[in-house]
């Protein structure tokens, strides 16, 4: 997809605040400074549109993302940060679930792990709440740049074991300094679109 026009529409913490065109949307899930931002300004061409921060848990309302018209990113909060009170995690998490679980639009959510290290748990807790719901999941396997070519399918053996991946979900090599990725990143949510 050629991305021409992009733009935050609104950050929202419950439902009547969602927008209200009944485009498809795709959410994207990850643990705190997993690099979602930086996957949101690779795909959308746009530096800085996405604030990418080096304070883990920036994220705490659902950001709304208007891309050419036709579909919303929706960038969720990160998950898996401890220096968020309880109080406020259980928030965060009322609010990811009643989006996850209730918006019709939705057509599937990103998950956004770091291919250097193996998921953590919070990465398998999620995958296994969007499996329980039949929520559709894209991983996105990020930092790609960062490990040699070589050691790639070793890597993403790893994740798809510690995920426990069906074979029916795709898993995307990313990397948001070279844009690996991208284009198979942007396939697989237009086929998704048709859905």
């Amino acid at each position: 997809m050629k991305v021409v026009s992009s733009d935050i529409v609104i950050s929202a913490v419950k439902p009547d605040q969602y927008p209200g065109e009944a485009l498809p949307e795709f959410a994207l899930a990850g643990r705190s400074n997993v690099g979602k931002s930086s996957f949101i300004n690779k795909m959308l061409n746009r530096r800085g549109l996405a604030r990418i921060s080096s304070k883990p848990g920036k994220t705490q309302t659902l950001n709304f993302y208007l891309i050419n018209e036709i579909l919303h990113f929706v960038d969720v909060p990160g998950y898996g940060y401890a220096k968020v009170s309880k109080k406020e995690r259980e928030a965060w998490g009322r609010m990811l679930e009643t989006y996850l679980t209730s918006r019709e639009q939705l057509k599937a959510v990103l998950l956004i792990v770091d291919l250097r290290h193996p998921p953590s748990k919070d990465d398998v807790m999620m995958y296994d709440f969007l499996k329980h719901y039949q929520i559709p999941v894209i991983v996105i396997a990020t930092k790609a740049d960062k490990i040699p070519k070589a050691k790639w399918q070793k890597h993403m053996k790893i994740t798809k074991e510690t995920l426990n991946l069906e074979p029916s979900d795709t898993i995307i090599l990313f990397s948001s300094e070279t844009g690996e990725g991208k284009d198979k990143a942007w396939s697989v949510i237009e086929a998704y679109m048709k859905h």
